[in-house]
């Protein structure tokens, strides 16, 4: 379910399906977002622009996007590095302008199950902490060559019942921001079975991984 809420300078649009519940809203502005609560629960009135921006950039999940209502800033301002992140135990974290099967997305952030559990694929819903994932955020990096170009749009493509097929410049980055590897083109695991993650070896046909 998609909410839309405008207040006197920005409208705040939340994705639910989108969310992975990493709190940061909550927590950093409950003034904002207030949870558990009947009815509304979003208030963009109730803090400055600035903040509210700040919250849109800082959902890993691209489920909350925040746009003065002028239309001279969005939080979706495409970035100058395309980056994916790994995450420790978790999923991967994408940060680019996405082409998702050929749609455009509406935000500049993804975060994409690399467990197989997800109920939501390709986006992650939360599933690889009751599934017990373990996989590292800090593997091994790559040796590669710096990109001709940083940023651009990137095209992500979940192959059926194979792993993310990403077209475009990206640099693979580590949890704590260690570049691992820079690609105009990669296969990630989605599967949560390769032995070489973040990338594709091919376990997902022996597991018998299915997925659209």
């Amino acid at each position: 379910m998609v909410e839309v809420v405008v207040g006197r300078e920005v409208t705040v649009t939340f994705d639910g399906k989108r969310c992975v519940h990493s709190r940061n809203c909550v927590l950093g502005f409950p003034n904002v977002f207030v949870p558990n609560v009947q009815g509304e629960w979003i208030y963009p009135d109730a803090d400055s622009v600035e903040n509210l921006l700040l919250i849109g950039r800082n959902c890993p999940s691209g489920a909350i996007r925040v746009a003065r209502n002028d239309g001279s800033v969005s939080s979706e301002a495409a970035p100058v590095v395309n980056t994916v992140r790994v995450r420790e135990n978790g999923p991967l974290a994408l940060e680019a302008p996405i082409l998702l099967r050929g749609e455009a997305q509406g935000s500049v952030r993804a975060t994409l199950c690399r467990c197989g559990a997800s109920a939501n694929k390709p986006y992650c819903d939360g599933s690889h902490v009751a599934a017990g994932f373990q996989a590292t955020g800090e593997p091994a990096a790559k040796e590669s060559a710096p990109l001709e170009a940083r940023d651009g749009v990137l095209e992500v493509s979940p192959l059926p019942n194979g792993p993310l097929k990403i077209a475009g410049n990206l640099e693979v980055v580590s949890g704590t921001g260690r570049t691992l590897n820079r690609v105009t083109q990669t296969f990630l695991c989605r599967c949560g079975q390769s032995k070489n993650k973040p990338y594709c070896d091919g376990s997902h046909k022996a597991a018998g991984f299915v997925a659209e």
